[in-house]
């Protein structure tokens, strides 16, 4: 399925829609509408990037018509009902992570689109530049086969502030009545890259914990994954971990067969050759995963070819993360 992309919509004008709007003004493709329940930051966000319509009602926006293509930055519990509604009106879709809450909304959204429009999800950290260099020295070969993977993150987005909230809850206040924080939220980017590298993967064991007060989700996890032919796989993450960033911040090891690679935060190495390690600007090129992933959605639309991050893909990615919670005995609700 290849169509014309000329025109997009916007729904959602939070924090992240920032970046969203940046990478759009980068393809060529116009933007042509914005919508968010909160009228003001519709308003605002349209002003600051010279958009013409500004909607509170993804009804009505549709209803309008005029975009081929349309980007749902809004909440998680908005994505299936505008899903539905873009395929309704036969507009293609690119959908923020994560798709839905759970794998029966995910498989459920995926019938009900079928082949009526291209649908694609927003997961951009697969494309940070950091996690591109690791792929792409592991694609040229530089290490061999993989045979293990340990991935860690670590923040304190959630360690106590006098005077203020956490870091973490006042960026983000729907936190205070999110049960699934962590996995959900941070790791399933994690997971994701996890997959990326190693392919199919099933969760073995995990334990979740909370060290933040007050909050119902948790902010730490250990995770053991099993891929194929034995390959192990760890995942570990805490966002109340004093003495780090507020924002989190990444390692991980990629054993192979005939070398390791090392991504240490933004330094990425061969182990054993770690005077030519390179160093990437992780704020100054944060805007690039954003970019990178927008412009394969509209070169996707185009040209028909399949989305790295096609929707099946990425139900992959969501039976992973809901398989952890299932392991360390967290009740998921269909």
């Amino acid at each position: 399925m290849a169509s014309s992309v000329q025109r997009a919509a916007l729904i959602g004008a939070g924090m992240i829609s920032l970046y969203h709007l940046r990478a759009w003004a980068n393809t060529g493709v116009e933007m042509v509408a914005i919508c968010d329940i909160d009228g003001t930051a519709a308003k605002a966000r349209a002003q600051e990037f010279g958009i013409k319509r500004v909607y509170d009602d993804p009804e009505q926006m549709f209803a309008d018509g005029g975009f081929d293509v349309v980007d749902i930055a809004a909440s998680v519990t908005a994505h299936d009902q505008l899903t539905r509604l873009a395929a309704d009106h036969g507009v293609h879709v690119i959908l923020q992570k994560p798709m839905v809450e759970t794998v029966t909304e995910a498989e459920n959204l995926i019938a009900y689109v079928a082949d009526k429009v291209r649908f694609m999800i927003h997961e951009n950290y697969r494309f940070r530049p950091h996690y591109m260099t690791v792929r792409d020295w592991i694609n040229e070969g530089r290490i061999g086969t993989v045979r293990h993977i340990a991935m860690s993150c670590r923040g304190s987005g959630l360690c106590p502030r006098e005077g203020a909230e956490p870091f973490l809850v006042e960026r983000q206040p729907y936190l205070k009545e999110f049960r699934r924080n962590l996995v959900f939220e941070t790791m399933i980017h994690h997971l994701d890259v996890c997959r990326a590298i190693a392919g199919p993967l099933n969760v073995v064991a995990a334990r979740l914990n909370r060290l933040a007060t007050g909050l119902p989700g948790e902010d730490t996890a250990s995770i053991l994954m099993e891929g194929r032919n034995g390959l192990i796989v760890t995942a570990d993450g805490c966002i109340c971990a004093p003495g780090y960033p507020d924002l989190h911040g990444d390692r991980l090891e990629v054993i192979g067969t005939t070398g390791t690679i090392i991504m240490d935060y933004n330094r990425i190495f061969i182990v054993g050759d770690e005077e030519n390690a390179i160093e990437v600007d992780l704020v100054g090129r944060y805007q690039e995963c954003f970019d990178t992933t927008t412009k394969a959605f509209v070169q996707g639309v185009r040209s028909g070819v399949p989305f790295e991050t096609d929707r099946l893909d990425n139900l992959e990615t969501l039976r992973l993360m809901q398989s952890v919670y299932a392991a360390a005995g967290v009740e998921v609700t269909p």
